[in-house]
């Protein structure tokens, strides 16, 4: 009786701690979002409808490679790559280009790619980054090929 009283009492004890450690970390991740709701806004003002669609074509390997590239330079937390991905969709931008983007921001990791290089060694974090860089390609391109044969 009293073991399962504390079982029970230990459980309870570990539900609040994730709750306040979650609660924790939603409001840590708050100004971030709120940051990039405000860069999105100063994009859209600076940044017309015709300048994306001129670098983005609407061709297939062009958009995927381009996705990529600006996917492999970003950095920040994933849920950022999803807002600017949707924001991407709404004007105008292909699947292609916004999947690629995505995966590469999670996967690909350019700007912290000293960092990795010292911890895990140059010749690791190279070829990480490369392999991670090619399969964010055809990953991107397989999701949406895919994607458009099942709807």
């Amino acid at each position: 009786m009293e073991k399962e009283k504390r079982k029970t009492e230990n459980r309870l004890k570990g539900i609040v701690n994730s709750f306040v450690k979650t609660s924790k970390s939603f409001s840590q991740s708050i100004p971030f979002l709120l940051g990039i709701i405000l860069l999105i806004g100063l994009f859209q003002t600076f940044i017309s409808k015709e300048m994306i669609c001129s670098v983005f074509t609407g061709r297939m390997l062009h958009d995927t490679f381009i996705g990529t590239v600006t996917g492999s330079i970003s950095t920040g937390s994933a849920i950022t790559s999803y807002i600017i991905g949707g924001e991407l969709l709404k004007g105008g931008v292909s699947l292609f280009a916004v999947t690629a983007f995505i995966l590469a921001w999670v996967s690909v990791g350019v700007v912290q790619y000293p960092a990795e290089a010292g911890i895990l060694g140059k010749k690791f974090a190279f070829f990480r980054n490369f392999i991670s860089f090619i399969m964010a390609i055809f990953i991107s391109i397989a999701m949406v090929t895919i994607m458009r044969l099942i709807l």
